[in-house]
Order: structure tokens, then sequence, then C-alpha cells
């Protein structure tokens, strides 16, 4: 670009501060205005932008570029950017795992694939019970390792943004287990879904029904304590007759920032929705928005990945990070203002009760039988009495550290064991 078009700049001519392109819908919006920062297009020449992904140990953002079946790079100390990948595979969404490797969504293999270290890709789901996914569209990792995606139609309508074909299984919102890999349907109670994310705390998922009648809706359940369920279903947002929500995040405080736009121009950018659901804050953009993340060294800084272009807006606010396993986890979403439904707490807890019932049963089975196979003749007894107070006394613990902290207990917590690879909530 030429000095008259400074990087800082881009698409227009600088801003007077404050940036008129950030609107105030509400004054719980103000705290989260940078008064001297402004929306910055950081490059364009994409084709259908999506996914962005922030990598804060080498300081750079991964995003996709579908229709040209890309992977683009930008480096956040020179601004340079460059191919990281050309796919072949139409990769969409993006994000990280616990261990800080990338995971990515793709239209073209319809399937959902993670990079290792040395730069081989694993697929980790390309099938439901024998017949091939439709288009893995968007993912997010939650604190247990747990990788979360939605499953519409979109990649297979045509061979713009994939190959065209036909359905073969419902659309879904997937979960692969981050211990042994085992793939659920969560819901298929959503019509097209589309973005989604947890809350800070992880007892919400948000999902986006791209296709919700009459409207597009930002849909909430509630997860359950145990991390593999989720319920509850309500709408938090009805997008209205030209809204068009997409890829969204949450910050620390619990608000959604969504990629936003179609309808009219004057919809086209990042809408910011409170806990309660209620329109905050606006970021207007020239072109519509299709997915969002926070990064920087800082988790301060919004990129929006929108139609052809990159954006990126310093905000006071934080992305959220994936939840931590710590006693004080119980009152962090007080602390952080959120609102976790009107029955989250019943459902988590009939739902964790109900499973470590079925735990229960299931050790104490393989204690007894185990305990017939192994104990001294004469001993099955007293021995078998002893190994069930140990039974139970685990049991008991098991159930204390679930109910405080919502997890599975001895989860490696990444972000303790490697400080250098920051993510934001859904892993990013």
């Amino acid at each position: 670009m030429t000095s008259e078009h400074p990087t800082t700049a881009g698409w227009r001519d600088h801003p007077r501060y404050p940036d008129p392109a950030i609107e105030t819908l509400d004054p719980r919006f103000e705290p989260y205005r940078i008064f001297s920062a402004a929306v910055e297009r950081l490059h364009t020449g994409c084709r259908w932008s999506e996914g962005p992904v922030w990598f804060g140990d080498g300081r750079y953002l991964l995003w996709s570029d579908i229709p040209n079946n890309r992977i683009l790079k930008w480096e956040e100390e020179t601004g340079a950017v460059s191919i990281f990948r050309k796919t072949g595979e139409f990769a969409n969404g993006n994000t990280r795992d616990r261990q800080g490797r990338l995971i990515t969504c793709e239209h073209g293999g319809r399937r959902v694939t993670r990079t290792e270290y040395d730069g081989a890709i694993t697929v980790l789901m390309d099938q439901w019970q024998g017949k091939p996914l439709n288009s893995p569209n968007d993912v997010v990792v939650k604190s247990d390792g747990s990788i979360w995606f939605t499953d519409p139609p979109f990649g297979i309508l045509g061979n713009y943004e994939g190959h065209k074909a036909e359905a073969e299984v419902p659309q879904a919102v997937y979960r692969i287990d981050g211990d042994d890999g085992e793939t659920t349907v969560v819901t298929e109670d959503v019509l097209g879904p589309n973005g989604l994310c947890f809350s800070p705390d992880e007892t919400i998922l948000y999902v986006v029904e791209s296709r919700g009648l009459p409207h597009r809706k930002i849909l909430a359940f509630d997860v359950a304590a145990n991390g593999r369920r989720i319920g509850n279903k309500r709408v938090l947002i009805d997008a209205g007759p030209d809204g068009t929500p997409d890829g969204m995040r949450c910050d620390v405080d619990g608000n959604l920032w969504c990629g936003w736009g179609m309808g009219t121009a004057a919809l086209d950018g990042v809408l910011v929705f409170a806990p309660d659901g209620a329109a905050i804050g606006r970021i207007a953009l020239p072109e519509r928005c299709a997915n969002v993340c926070f990064g920087g060294a800082k988790r301060n800084r919004l990129f929006m990945a929108a139609s052809q272009s990159l954006y990126a807006l310093y905000v006071n606010t934080q992305g959220a990070q994936a939840a931590r396993l710590f006693s004080g986890a119980a009152s962090t979403s007080v602390e952080n203002g959120l609102e976790s439904g009107p029955a989250t707490g019943n459902f988590a807890q009939e739902v964790l009760q109900e499973d470590q019932q079925q735990d229960q049963n299931h050790r104490r089975e393989v204690d007894a039988t185990q305990i017939g196979q192994d104990a001294p003749n004469g001993a099955q007894g007293g021995f078998g009495d002893l190994v069930q107070e140990i039974a139970n006394h685990i049991d008991k613990a098991i159930l204390r550290v679930d109910h405080v902290e919502g997890h599975e207990p001895g989860h490696d917590n990444l972000d303790q064991d490697h400080p250098e690879i920051q993510h934001d909530q859904a892993g990013n």
C-alpha cells in the first residue's frame, strides 16, 4: 500500500478518534471501548474468509479462504501474509486443542482433522455410523480436551466451497472425546447448525441456528456437569428478518462477539451481546463478517474474518480462556456477571447423578468379578468388604470434585504446563 493508504487505515482514510465504526447500543458496552483504537484492515484479496485462530506462541493468526482452498497466515511482527497451507480440502472453521495443535473443519474431505507438530494430518472424524459427514463447519475445544463441532450441509450444496454431494446423515452437533476419541451426537435439534462457543465457565453452549424459522437464532444449551451432554434448549437471540449471525466467541465477562451481516449493508460487521441476550455494541465493517477470535499478547485484540478481508480491533476486554481446574470455579460465573439460565443447576445435577450412578454400578460389578477371580479361598468376604470400602471412598471423592469443578478428574492443564501457548475460550 502507498503512504496515502497505510495498513492502519486500509480501506479508508484514518478515522478521527473515537472511531465512528464502533457503536455503543447499550451503556454496558462503554467499558469495552478504547478511545484511541480503530478498526484496521490487515489483508484483503480473499474470496470468503472464515475460521480465524490465534497462535500466541508464534505470534501469528491463521484463517481460511474457503473458495480459494487455502489457509492463510498473518504475522503480528511484520504484517506479512503468506499461504500456510494449500489444503485441497476447503478448510472452514479452525481452533487449537489443549496441546496447541491445529484442529480444522474441512468441507472437501467432509471431516475434522488435527495437524500434528510435524505437519502430518490426522483425521479425527469423517463419518457417522458408517456414512460420511455433511461438511463440518465450526469447531471449539473444551477444557477437558473434547472437540465439539457443527455439521450442516452448506459445503456440499455446490462446488464453490466444497464438492457437491447429497447429505447422508442428519445435521448435528458432534462431540469427540479428548481421552478415547469416542464420537457422539450431542444434538440434532438445530436447523442448520453453524457457529458455536462455550460460556467462560463452560456451563452454556451457544449454537447459531442458521436455518431457523422464521429467523436465524442463537440458541443456548445447558452443559451437564460431566461435560458430555447438553439440555434445556432455549432461544437466547432472535436475529430478526435480516439478521445473520455466524461465527462467535465469548469474552471473559460472557459477552458474545458475533460475526454478522447480509440483509443490508447496515448490518455488516460484528454485533456484541450481553449474557442476557441484549445487543450492547456494534463494529461496522464494509463487508459481512463470518467469524471472529481473540488474540494478541493479552488476548485483547479481536480478529474478524469478513468476506474478502481480515480486520482487527483492540478492545478493553479479553477472550475467554478454557476453564481451569481450581476450587474457585463455582464463584467465577458470579464474579463475571454471567447468567446461566433458569434450569442450569437442575439439569447439570440430574445428569451428573445419573452418569455417576452408572459409573459406580459398573465399577462395583468389575470389583466383584475381580475379587471372585483373584481372592484366596475363604478370604473373599473380608477382602471384598475392604475393596468395596475403598471404592466407596473413591466414588465420594470423584463426586465432590466433579460437582465443584464440573470436569473429568485427571485433566492436565495446558495453560499451566505450557504458558507460552495462549488460547481463547475455544482453544484458540
